[in-house]
């Protein structure tokens, strides 16, 4: 059920965005941050993945077979994607919205086992106190939540999330994020998450994958990613990676003199 990418190339009319992306096996039950600073091209793989841009050249495999051959059906049950701007019928209750969001792949009539699984994400992701509460109602954080329900209810094979924290405050990016790697965990899913805070990646990733105008700079295990000169580069900082006395990653970033 691993993900696999050779050889990707993208672009928007004669624009390259994306040049020459492999991306070795990256299997279930794994969470892969990618990182890198804006207009780098994270974006961009993430909608070619889930088919909402079409590659020049490449090769996007996940279970053994080529998603972008692959039906509209199939990649929708096996693929949920969580873009950076995100929304739902206003009209709607939160747990609606949810409800909406696992029906486009199960069929529309509704079963009791619907609503048990939409109750379970939104206790899962500490949102079951929202459930009846209206979408206009929602700060910014609070929608950006619901939009991660929307994505893991339907247990897909593979979750992309762009941006999942950006809204959140300190809190809610740790509570998101923790209940997210439980929530994969338990259901052998792989989850790519495009983060910004190196440290929150540091702390919930298992690999990560570095992306700089569009092409892999680094990839691996984040204690080797982040101790790179290539971070220094590429976001044009200065970095040191420090171990907590919890045996935890810290990056300290300074801006270069």
């Amino acid at each position: 059920m691993s993900l696999k990418i050779s050889d990707l190339n993208v672009g928007y009319g004669k624009t390259k965005v994306l040049q020459n992306i492999d991306i070795s096996s990256i299997k279930p039950g794994q969470f892969v941050g990618l990182i890198g600073p804006n207009a780098s091209g994270k974006s961009t793989l993430f909608k070619t993945i889930a088919g909402v841009v079409r590659p020049h050249s490449g090769s996007i495999t996940l279970k053994g077979g080529e998603l972008s051959g692959s039906s509209r059906s199939f990649r929708s049950k096996q693929v949920a994607y969580m873009p950076q701007a995100f929304g739902c019928n206003a009209a709607l209750s939160v747990f609606e919205c949810v409800l909406l969001a696992l029906k486009q792949t199960t069929g529309w009539r509704v079963r009791n086992d619907d609503l048990d699984r939409v109750a379970q994400i939104l206790s899962a992701l500490d949102l079951t106190a929202l459930a009846n509460r209206g979408l206009s109602q929602l700060s910014g954080g609070q929608a950006q939540m619901v939009a991660v329900a929307q994505t893991l209810v339907r247990e897909p094979s593979l979750v992309l999330l762009d941006e999942p924290t950006s809204a959140l405050d300190l809190h809610h990016q740790l509570s998101i994020l923790s209940s997210i790697r439980q929530f994969m965990s338990e259901r052998n899913m792989i989850v790519m998450a495009a983060l910004h805070d190196l440290n929150l990646a540091a702390q919930f990733c298992d690999r990560l994958i570095l992306l700089r105008e569009g092409r892999i700079l680094a990839d691996g295990v984040p204690n080797i990613v982040l101790g790179l000169e290539a971070i220094d580069q590429t976001y044009k900082v200065k970095t040191h990676l420090e171990q907590t006395s919890r045996n935890t990653l810290y990056v300290d970033a300074r801006l270069s003199a």
